[in-house]
């Protein structure tokens, strides 16, 4: 059910292009924001909530917006978490479409590959930035440590 994400190069390219994103750092986030991983886990998420929260909403008056954005969002809340740690790795770590999308911007695994010579490599140098390039998401893994692992837990069972 995963799909890997080559797969789907042209038809972003063309998309990205058609709505004149390219060369803006918005082109390398849109991939980002519409994944199968993230309708799985999302959906995971929401499946595991009780059908009773609904119904007492409904109940209370609230209408479908009222019910998914003021008793199911938050309910929800460290699934989200937990998705945004997964996309923001998954674009940081991202080699491929930022070359092809944008020539300006690009994320520090981009900027790792350029440093490599094609003979010669100062590996001094090169594992010092590989080791600068993984502490955004070090940190952020630490500032969000508690929701992710309360949103990866529960995903996948009920309540």
């Amino acid at each position: 059910m995963m799909v890997p994400s080559q797969i789907f190069i042209i038809p972003q390219y063309l998309m990205v292009s058609k709505m004149g994103m390219l060369d803006t750092i918005f082109a390398l986030v849109f991939p980002g924001l519409v994944s199968a991983f993230g309708t799985f886990l999302l959906r995971q998420a929401f499946m595991s909530l009780p059908r009773d929260l609904e119904e007492a909403a409904r109940i209370d008056g609230c209408n479908i917006g009222q019910t998914f954005l003021l008793i199911m969002m938050p309910l929800v809340r460290s699934g989200m978490i937990a998705l945004g740690i997964f996309t923001a790795v998954f674009a940081y770590k991202d080699l491929m479409w930022p070359m092809i999308v944008n020539k300006n911007v690009m994320p520090l695994s981009a900027a790792l590959a350029k440093m490599q010579g094609q003979y010669t490599n100062n590996y001094p140098q090169l594992m010092a930035a590989s080791l600068l390039a993984c502490v955004p998401m070090i940190v952020l893994y630490l500032i969000f440590q508690k929701q992710f692992v309360e949103g990866i837990a529960t995903s996948g069972g009920k309540l």
